[in-house]
């Protein structure tokens, strides 16, 4: 029920697939490109392609593009030079330097803007790199994984996306599946939320389970810490749900196939 290297539960046939994909990718030092839908794991599972590769033992260094604006992203990413700008007080080391020979994980990838975009092809064609205010090259050697939850095939047709780029980081691509299909888990999931001393009614196991959860895995977790708060007895009731989650109803869906696509 549980990937032996990641902390994600799952016996629905989509999740087995996720973590058989996790296995495969884990083996090759290519670039990762996870895609999902927000709340469905993915920073899960790139900690868990990294604590399956042979880079496991090297860092694994994680920012989120959509948290910071671009002047402070590049410098993030690529470290600044003394004097590059207004507070940069003293040289510091970018996010590549500091992923050297492990794993830097990209999360709103989709959110990088067009300069930095071409910044990183230029890291992931041959891992050069400038830091900000400098002329100097550095070489670095890093595995990048890359998580959006935008549709970047349809925004490189959009001219929205560098449609080099988008192929040069989708040599392995990973698609995650919403909870909604994967209704076989959700039970496992909320039970996994509730903890052992916890007993959670049949009718709320019912009213979760037809419900689309929009927000995915973290919505569930988040509805379940609720509970717990407005619970009496250990026990989870139809009433200490969210009143959005008692009164939906889940609208049929076509499950989506998880994909691992190869492009060398």
């Amino acid at each position: 029920r549980q990937s032996p290297k990641s902390d994600m539960i799952g016996e629905s046939p989509a999740m087995q697939e996720v973590f058989r994909l996790i296995e495969r990718t884990a083996a090759s030092d290519k670039p990762v490109l996870i895609l999902g839908e927000s709340g469905t794991g993915k920073e899960l599972v790139s900690r868990a392609i990294h604590k399956s590769s042979p880079l496991a033992d090297k860092p694994l260094v994680v920012v989120n593009c959509a948290a910071l604006p671009d002047q402070l992203l590049e410098s993030e990413l690529f470290g600044h030079e003394k004097g590059s700008f207004t507070g940069a007080v003293a040289a510091k080391p970018g996010l590549f330097e500091i992923a050297d020979g492990g794993t830097l994980f990209i999360d709103e990838f989709g959110e990088m803007s067009g300069a930095l975009q071409a910044k990183l092809l230029r890291v992931l064609e041959d891992g050069s790199m400038r830091r900000v205010g400098s002329v100097a090259e550095r070489k670095v050697k890093v595995r990048v994984i890359a998580a959006t939850n935008r549709d970047l095939e349809q925004e490189v047709k959009d001219k929205k996306f560098r449609e080099d780029l988008y192929y040069r980081i989708n040599v392995l691509g990973l698609e995650l599946p919403p909870l909604r299909q994967r209704i076989g888990d959700i039970r496992l999931l909320a039970e996994e939320f509730a903890g052992e001393d916890w007993t959670i009614d049949e009718d709320v196991m019912d009213r979760i389970n037809s419900y689309s959860w929009p927000g995915n895995v973290r919505q569930l977790q988040n509805a379940i810490a609720r509970a717990k708060v407005l619970a009496e007895d250990s026990r989870i009731e139809l009433k200490n749900l969210p009143s959005a989650i008692v009164e939906a109803a889940r609208s049929p869906t076509t499950p989506r196939r998880v994909f691992l696509s190869v492009s060398i």
